[in-house]
Order: structure tokens, then C-alpha cells, then sequence
């Protein structure tokens, strides 16, 4: 039985059962995990390009740290590794649990490594020490996705992936500040090493709950057809499922028109006029509130409706987040305006993260977790991010941010048609990995 089948009629149970399930330990574990995911990311981003300006690396040599970040798309290749190679003497803790105190491990390794590299003395081996910790946090990531599909039941997709938010964020903001805090006090090597601390609550996590129990073992590989089994595996299970074409035609096109607004808000706000503190007020502190609530209401509205619905309306809530930006640039200089758009469109963001990570994450078939949510998260962001870095600007200054605001409304409509005919089709429930379907156990079992 799908997971789209069946939720609906799990989730009944008045305003307590919605609420439930933030409450349970497979949610809870999501959360931890998301802060040790959140934290590498973190310091690649603002905190090492604080440090590189306090040491008067020049602006032009900071943007080639962006090839830390870019290793994260090219998980996919190595993704396979954690699903078919088992380790040794550690691999009798799991396959799960194993990979996770690895990848742990050397996520930590990394980041003291960047913390005792001396940009002034050595920048190329600074730049590399930072993609090393990319490549160790990709990693890393490739284990957590893997380790929280499994563990979280096909009820549990949309809650744990609103903890798994939640975790992620507390995980970044966290690590960036404690950073800034302490290498304040005795240095940026002592700030970097600090944050390595922030690995360990998804590794106590899989050392206590132990390896996930849906976790479909395969044979072990050892010969190279096996090897090469392992690889090509993922790809051949997915596309053999019916429909499997038009799903990852969703999965590339479904967050177009968001992904190509998301980059100009800043540009359409310094147009506007809008002061440093006015951006601050409504874009940061109303935006990140919005951003809560959305993920809050996202993990009960999935548990309320199931997936498919809540997919559907998360997809034009982000439609419409777009068109509101429209309305902004038409308006002009409003505070009322811009605190309405950014508050709509963080809610919207909140929302469709959790309900879209939650359908994504139950396309998964639980033999090939690690490698197929890493190539389904790959794939999308990959097409999005394409336009957004090489149209946005070129549209904005061909039709003006009210006509391009509408036009990234209207590029957000074929994903909406698209998802809502596969849904009156049955292609949703028959596309399903076995991630999102019930089995013995998975059922809600309240009283």
C-alpha cells in the first residue's frame, strides 16, 4: 500500500494527531540530524568569508571558495558508495550507523584542518582545505538523508522533515555565531575547531537508535559486476517504475519560477528604496518567523491531508508567493507591501519545504535511499539554479520586475498542471518508492 493511499485515513485523531508525531523519537532524531547537517554549510558560508576579510584576502580571491559549495551538487557520483560498499571491522554496527560515525568523522577532521590553514601564508591550501570539508559535509549529507528517509515511517515524512528544517537552521545560525564568538576571543583556528562539535548529535543519534528499521539490506558487493550493480542500480529501479519520466520532469521544473524570483528580491528592494534597517526588519526578522510557522504548518498540514494534496497546495502557495512580489514592485516603496510579500513568500518556502523534501524523500526505494534522494535533490535545484544565474538580470532589465515577477508566476504553472494531472492519473501512488509505502509497524497507532 502506497503511502498516498493511506495516510489520509491515519491521520484523523482531532487536533492531537497532527501534532503527535513532532513529538515522537523518529522526528526527534530528524532534528538532530538536521543540526549536524546544517552546521559545514555554515562555516563555508558567511563565517568563511568573514574570516578570509579580516585577513585582507581581496574580494576577487574570495569568490573561488564558491567550488566548496559547488562539490555539494556532485554528491550523486559518490552517493552509491554509502548504499553498497560496507565497511570494515565498524560495518557490524550497520551499514547506517556505520557510514554516519565515518562521515562524522571526517567532517570533523576537515573542519579542524580549515581551522589551522592561514589564508595570509597559504591561500591555495586554505581554498582546499575548504573544499575538502565541502566534500566531507556532502558526505555527511549523503548519510543523514539517507539515515532520516529510514528511519522516519511514511506518516512521519512531513513532520520529520519540518525537525529535519528546524535542525538544519538552529545547526548553521549556531555554528556561524559560536564561530564568530569565540574566534572574537582567541582566534579563528579556535573558533573553527569549536564547530566541530556540531557533528556529534547526528552521530549520538545513530549510535543510540541503532540502524534504521526500515533499512532494506542488499547483498554484499564484492565483485566488480556487483560493484557496478550498486551504481547503475538506483538509475534502473527508478526507471522502471510507471510514470518515472514524467516524475523527474516534476522534479526539474516544478521550482523554476521560485528559484529565478528568489535571487532579485534584494535587487527589487534596493530599487524600491528600501534602507538597510527596513530590509533587515521585514526581510530578516518577519521572513525568518514566516519561515517557522510555514515549516510548522507544513509537517501538520501533511499529516492532515497526506501527500499529495499537500503537495499540490504548497506548489501554489509558492505560485502565488511569486505574484505577490508583482504586486510589491507595482505598489512601490510600502513597508505594508513588503512585509505582506516576504512574509508570504517565507511562509510558502516553510510549507513546500517540508511537504516537497517529504514527497522527494518518499520516492526513494529504501535499497538505493542514499544514492536516489541524492540525485533527486541534485536534479532539483540543478535546472533552477542554471536559469537563475544566467537569465535573471538580462529579464529584469528587458521587462521590468512587475512583468518579471509575472512571468516567473506563470513558469511556476506547469509544474502545478503537471503535478496535479499525475495525481488524477494515479501516476503519484504508482511512481512511489518504497519509502512512502506502509508496511508491518509503519502504521500511526493512536489510542
Amino acid at each position: 500500500m502506497s503511502e498516498t493511499g493511506s495516510s489520509e485515513a491515519m491521520v484523523s485523531g482531532g487536533l492531537w494527531g497532527p501534532i503527535k508525531p513532532y513529538l515522537e523519537k523518529e522526528s526527534l532524531a530528524a532534528f538532530f540530524l538536521g543540526v549536524s547537517s546544517g552546521f559545514p554549510f555554515a562555516l563555508l558560508a558567511a563565517t568563511l568569508t568573514t574570516r578570509l576579510a579580516q585577513d585582507g584576502i581581496e574580494k576577487s580571491t574570495v569568490t573561488a571558495f564558491t567550488l566548496a559549495f559547488f562539490v555539494y551538487n556532485l554528491k550523486p557520483l559518490w552517493a552509491w558508495i554509502v548504499d553498497g560498499v560496507r565497511l570494515p571491522v565498524i560495518g557490524g554496527l550497520g551499514q547506517r550507523v556505520s557510514w554516519m560515525i565515518v562521515a562524522g568523522l571526517l567532517v570533523m577532521a576537515a573542519t579542524v584542518n580549515l581551522a589551522f590553514a592561514d589564508p595570509q601564508a597559504d591561500i591555495i591550501w586554505t581554498a582546499t582545505s575548504a573544499v575538502m570539508l565541502g566534500i566531507a559535509g556532502a558526505s555527511f549529507d549523503i548519510v543523514i538523508d539517507a539515515y532520516r528517509i529510514e528511519t522516519l515511517k511514511p506518516y512521519q515524512l512531513g513532520t520529520g522533515s519540518g525537525m529535519s528544517q528546524y535542525g538544519w537552521r538552529i545547526g548553521a545560525a549556531g555554528a556561524g555565531a559560536l564561530a564568530l564568538v569565540v574566534a572574537a576571543r582567541w582566534g579563528w583556528t579556535a573558533g573553527y575547531c569549536v564547530c566541530a562539535i556540531f557533528a556529534l548529535p547526528a552521530m549520538i543519534t545513530a549510535f543510540i537508535l541503532g540502524e534504521p528499521p526500515r533499512r532494506k539490506v542488499s547483498a554484499a558487493k564484492r565483485s566488480l559486476q556487483e560493484i557496478w550493480a550498486s551504481i547503475a542500480g538506483p538509475f534502473v529501479e527508478f526507471f522502471q517504475r510507471s510514470g518515472a519520466l514524467l516524475v523527474l520532469l516534476f522534479i526539474l521544473v516544478h521550482k523554476i519560477g521560485d528559484t529565478l524570483a528568489n535571487l532579485t528580491f534584494r535587487l527589487l528592494f534596493d530599487d524600491l528604496g528600501f534602507t538597510n534597517d527596513e530590509i533587515a526588519i521585514y526581510d530578516v526578522g518577519v521572513g525568518f518567523w514566516a519561515l517557522i510557522i510555514g515549516v510548522f504548518v507544513g509537517g501538520v498540514i501533511y499529516a492532515k491531508l497526506g501527500l499529495k494534496r499537500s503537495v499540490l497546495i504548497a506548489l501554489v502557495l509558492m505560485c502565488v508567493s511569486n505574484l505577490s512580489f508583482a504586486a510589491l514592485a507595482a505598489a512601490g516603496h510600502s513597508k505594508l507591501g513588503m512585509a505582506g510579500a516576504i512574509g508570504f513568500e517565507n511562509f510558502a518556502s516553510g510549507y513546500g519545504g517540508v511537504v516537497v523534501v517529504a514527497y522527494f524523500s518518499a520516492l526513494c526505494d529504501l535499497r538505493f535511499t542514499a544514492a536516489q534522494y541524492a540525485l533527486i535533490s541534485a536534479g532539483a535545484s540543478a535546472v533552477g539554479r542554471f536559469l537563475t544565474g544566467t537569465t535573471a538580470g538580462s529579464l529584469i532589465e528587458t521587462f521590468g520586475y512587475v512583468n518579471f515577477y509575472l512571468l516567473t508566476t506563470v513558469l511556476a504553472l506547469p509544474g502545478i498542471v503537471l503535478f496535479w494531472w499525475m495525481m488524477r492519473s494515479g501516476l503519484v501512488d504508482a511512481a512511489m518508492g518504497t519509502a512512502g509505502e506502509v508496511g508491518e509497524g509503519d502504521a500511526r497507532s493512536d489510542p
